[in-house]
């Protein structure tokens, strides 16, 4: 519950929705590219863009065509600072609300 109220606070907030922005679309993005490049379902496709972005890699997921590799390796350079980046803003905004509330 309190994720989802961080984010309509996120949409809200012009600088927190331009980052949610950037996250959403870089997100979809891969998801567009691996259904089409790899042929993987679009649920399939999103899960493993998540998963690369979050720095996870299960492994159950991999691309095996050369262009579904080269682009892995530009959403990777390009997607995991962006990720890091919300991710960042996502953990100052809770200390300081934690703050806030003391």
């Amino acid at each position: 519950m309190h994720f989802f109220k961080t984010i309509l606070l996120f949409i809200n907030n012009k600088e927190y929705r331009n980052l949610l922005f950037v996250t959403s679309l870089i997100i979809l993005l891969g998801t567009v590219a691996y259904h089409y490049i790899e042929g993987w379902t679009w649920i399939d496709a999103a899960y493993f863009s998540v998963i690369t972005l979050a720095t996870i890699g299960y492994g159950d997921f991999y691309p095996t065509t050369d262009l579904g590799k080269l682009f892995t390796i530009g959403y990777i350079i390009l997607g995991v600072g962006i990720i890091i980046g919300f991710i960042n803003t996502v953990y100052i905004h809770f200390k300081e609300e934690n703050k806030n509330r003391r």
